[in-house]
């Protein structure tokens, strides 16, 4: 256990911190499996897996050895120089998505950067688009990240307002709304933007059938179809990737979190040569990116996914969770919405705030975070087993009544 009270360690970073994130007040000190443990020896189950990062759980023995087997030989040469993981990294990354090609940077914000880029640069090169004029369509209730040019297109306040001035090249539609994307589209438009399932936005589902039907629109209108499955890849939603509930494959996937095995981050876009041979030398890159260490643990990530079973165990644990969940108090609950080992948990009006039911779990030993005031959502490593689910969801019943 720590010698420092936990008091004083929230304090320092209360004093000494920026005020950018609203934290549960627990410090945690160690992590293994599903379970996690505070810096006065006290348990947690985790519900949340750092936004999906932690999808093989804290310290997976293979993702930790890899780390330890490359610590020792080479960590950074930055691109200037190859190192003997990225090349294998990058094929390996290239067959699980079924593409020709992979570009590594470090986090999902710069992965989604370099997509907008790769989209406009095509668009200009191989569409014919005016330049300076390129548009991409994005949608409500989106979330890519916080970089300036992201936020430009974001509909939460809270992550949008006083950043500007505004990146300009967007347009927002409604999400699954397939007219409102074809109402959308000019002679400019490049590209459609899209997380097949809304994490930040509450695990928000599209109708069935919609992600097919986009697909048809892009390769109608000649537009490249972006996936944005930094959340939703590798496994969390019972496929190894979320657009494969539908069988559909974009121009371009974001891949990063869970890539990084939650050692360390890891991101890249994956594409194929028609789309990714657009940048050359000198137009984009990352110091750390494609790094010896992250490419590592990165193919020991994807030797992991394709023995499949990781995505089989996220679809049998989806029929528990949805048990589980469906006999919590309905009156309590407006919405389930439930893909893979993943869901939302939209409460009603007769509900305490989704902030007041995480810190009440927090407090009986479960974590997992809220989202837009009204939900509750719930992403386990994929580690976790029925028991713990049940009792993950016996302690959420108990904040909902308390």
């Amino acid at each position: 256990m720590s010698t420092v009270p936990t008091k004083a360690i929230l304090d320092l970073e209360d004093q000494h911190g920026a005020h950018n994130y609203h934290p549960l007040p627990v410090v945690l000190r160690e992590g293994e499996g599903a379970w996690v443990t505070d810096a006065d020896g006290r348990r947690y189950l985790d519900l949340l897996s750092a936004y999906s990062a932690m999808n093989f759980g804290h310290r997976h023995p293979r993702l930790v050895a890899a780390a330890h087997k490359q610590l020792d030989q080479l960590t950074l040469t930055s691109r200037a120089f190859h190192n003997d993981q990225l090349g294998y990294f990058c094929a390996e990354l290239a067959e699980l998505a079924g593409m020709d090609a992979v570009l590594p940077m470090n986090t999902g914000a710069e992965a989604v950067e370099t997509a907008i880029k790769a989209a406009r640069k095509w668009g200009y090169q191989k569409k014919g688009v005016a330049a300076e004029s390129a548009r991409i369509i994005v949608f409500d209730g989106n979330f890519h990240g916080r970089t300036t040019t992201i936020i430009s297109f974001s509909t939460d306040a809270t992550a949008r307002d006083d950043f500007g001035p505004y990146t300009p090249g967007f347009d927002i539609v409604a999400y699954g709304d397939a007219d409102a994307v074809r109402n959308a589209i000019t002679d400019n438009t490049v590209a459609v933007l899209v997380e097949p399932v809304q994490g930040e936005a509450g695990v928000l589902l599209p109708p069935d059938g919609w992600l097919t039907e986009l697909r048809q629109i892009c390769d109608d209108n000649n537009m490249l179809f972006i996936a944005d499955e930094i959340q939703s890849g590798l496994g969390r939603t019972g496929h190894t990737f979320a657009c494969d509930h539908e069988g559909v494959r974009p121009d371009i996937y974001i891949l990063g979190k869970a890539l990084g095995g939650g050692i360390l981050p890891l991101s890249a876009i994956v594409a194929d040569r028609a789309v990714m041979d657009v940048f050359k030398p000198g137009q984009h890159g990352s110091t750390f990116g494609g790094n010896p260490l992250a490419c590592a643990v990165g193919r020991e990530v994807i030797a992991m996914l394709k023995t499949g079973e990781w995505q089989d165990r996220a679809l049998e644990l989806e029929k528990h969770l949805i048990e589980r969940l469906e006999s919590l108090d309905p009156s309590m609950i407006k919405e389930l919405r439930v893909r893979g080992l993943w869901a939302g948990v939209e409460l009603s009006d007769k509900a305490p705030s989704a902030r007041l039911v995480c810190e009440r779990m927090a407090a009986e030993g479960v974590l997992c975070k809220e989202t837009h005031v009204t939900t509750v959502r719930i992403a386990p490593p994929l580690t976790i087993t029925p028991a713990e689910l049940d009792h993950a969801v016996e302690v959420f019943a108990r904040a909902l009544a308390a």
